[in-house]
Order: structure tokens, then sequence, then C-alpha cells
């Protein structure tokens, strides 16, 4: 069986897990909800554009650490050990990044359209903020599956992940704040190139490594 077709398959496994299990999704879905009504009970307001485009960013950041830090974890040895025997390393790991982008992509939709009708603001180019956050998605899902599956192999240590997660996930969530603040002000388009290339980027190079780091792990 090839990549591609392996791959497929244990996406599909993914799905079928969360559909029968939902607690991921529904755990995630209700933290980020409670804690943009935590926000507006504290704040009922934010009229200031960079507040409330960094405080959006920081409660996706905790999101998907949260939604992704059990990647691994629901993994039990004899159900890894199953998964050596059927798939190749590359297979499982380019599964879980999909997978979760995936989930951080429904969930960012949902979290930016729940935290816009609680906190209204106006944003000058709601389509490119609407990629902002969605190339943001994406990024925090590669980095942090990358991260869950090292951790998974030392006890899923969470000081491990935070420790490990910190040197990628801070420029990535500099350069995301700044596309989508020029999204918000609505700056030409132009403007904001160099960061979607250079967040591309980075994905590339974590999707990369992921896949030629995970193997080592595998054999585990």
């Amino acid at each position: 069986m090839d990549l591609f077709s392996q791959v497929k398959i244990l996406i599909r496994k993914e799905l079928i897990l969360e559909w029968r299990s939902k607690y991921a999704l529904n755990g995630v879905l209700l933290y980020v909800v409670s804690t943009i009504f935590v926000c507006y009970l504290s704040f009922k307001e934010i009229d200031n554009n960079p507040t409330w485009n960094a405080l959006f960013w920081i409660i996706m950041l905790f999101a998907s650490v949260n939604a992704i830090a059990k990647s691994f974890m629901q993994e039990n040895r004899g159900r890894q050990f199953y998964y050596y025997t059927i798939a190749s390393p590359q297979a499982v790991i380019l599964s879980k990044i999909v997978y979760n982008s995936l989930l951080m992509l429904l969930l960012s939709v949902i979290a930016l359209g729940f935290y816009t009708l609680v906190f209204k603001n106006s944003i000058g180019d709601p389509l490119f903020y609407l990629i902002s956050v969605l190339l943001g998605s994406v990024s925090f899902a590669s980095v942090f599956t990358m991260i869950s599956g090292i951790t998974s192999k030392a006890n899923n240590s969470s000081a491990l992940m935070a420790i490990l997660s910190f040197p990628v996930i801070i420029p990535i969530l500099m350069l995301l704040i700044k596309f989508s603040k020029n999204a918000m002000d609505g700056l030409d388009r132009s403007v904001s190139y160099d960061e979607i290339g250079v967040l591309l980027g980075i994905n590339l190079v974590v999707i990369v490594i992921s896949l030629l780091l995970f193997p080592y792990l595998w054999r585990d």
C-alpha cells in the first residue's frame, strides 16, 4: 500500500474515532466559548484593534494546545504497535498533521465567528483576515503535532511540550499577529506577502522535519 493510501485510511480512522467519542472537539469548543465569554464579562467591549487581535490569537494558541496535545496521548502502546505493523511512520505523522489541521480549521472558524459576535469590531479586509486565521490554524496544527509526537516518547510531559514548542511557536505567533493586524487595518494585501511566504516556509520546514525525525521516534 502506498503512502497516500495509508494516510487516507489513517485520517478516516481518526475521523471515525472522533465521531464516536467527540470528547476532543466538544472539550475544546467548550474551552473556547467559555474563554471568550469570560473575556466578555471582564472587558465588555474592546475598541482597540491591536488588543482585539492579540486577544483572539492568545485564545487560539491555548485552544490549539488543548486540542492537539492529546494527539498521541490517546494512543496506547498496543495500538501504536499495531500501527507499526500496518503503516509507515511517515503515514502516521502525516495523517496526524492533516487531521489536526482539519480540526483546527473547524475550530478557528467557529471561534472567529463567536469572537466577532461577542466583541464587535470592524475588520478592513475580512477575507484576508480569515485567510490569516486559516493559515495560523494549519501552522499551530503542524507545530504542535510534531511536538506532541516527540513528547509522547517522554511520558507526555506537558512541561517538555511547552519548552520544545516555545522557540517555534513564538515567531509564528508574531507573524500571524502582524499579518492579521494588516488585514484589520485594511492595508494593501501586498504588504502581507512577506509574512505569508515566511509562514508557508515554516510550515514546510516543520512537516519535512517531522517526516525525517518521526521514524526514529517510532522505532522506540
